[in-house]
């Protein structure tokens, strides 16, 4: 078995602790959830490493520069023109 990385088993033990609080009851769109929560930070941090230069953003993340719009609009990150 391959050596987990830090990012993983900080994202295994959040999501052990989410299912843990919610006791019995049964988690609806945790995918969808799970990867906003990832999604937001990575496109804050790449941006701001970037300062903002959506070309070399969306190099560094392996997306289209459309893409990349897409998301940053739907988080917010960006003002729709």
């Amino acid at each position: 078995m391959k050596n987990k990385t830090p990012l993983e088993e900080s994202l295994r033990a959040s999501v052990e602790q989410y299912l843990e609080d919610l006791g019995d009851a049964d988690p609806t769109n945790m995918y969808e959830m799970v990867i906003n929560r990832i999604e937001l930070p990575l496109l804050q941090l790449t941006m701001s490493r970037v300062k903002n230069n959506q070309s070399r953003a969306a190099a560094m993340l392996g997306l289209t520069r459309n893409t990349l719009r897409k998301k940053l609009l739907a988080h917010k990150l960006l003002e729709q023109r």
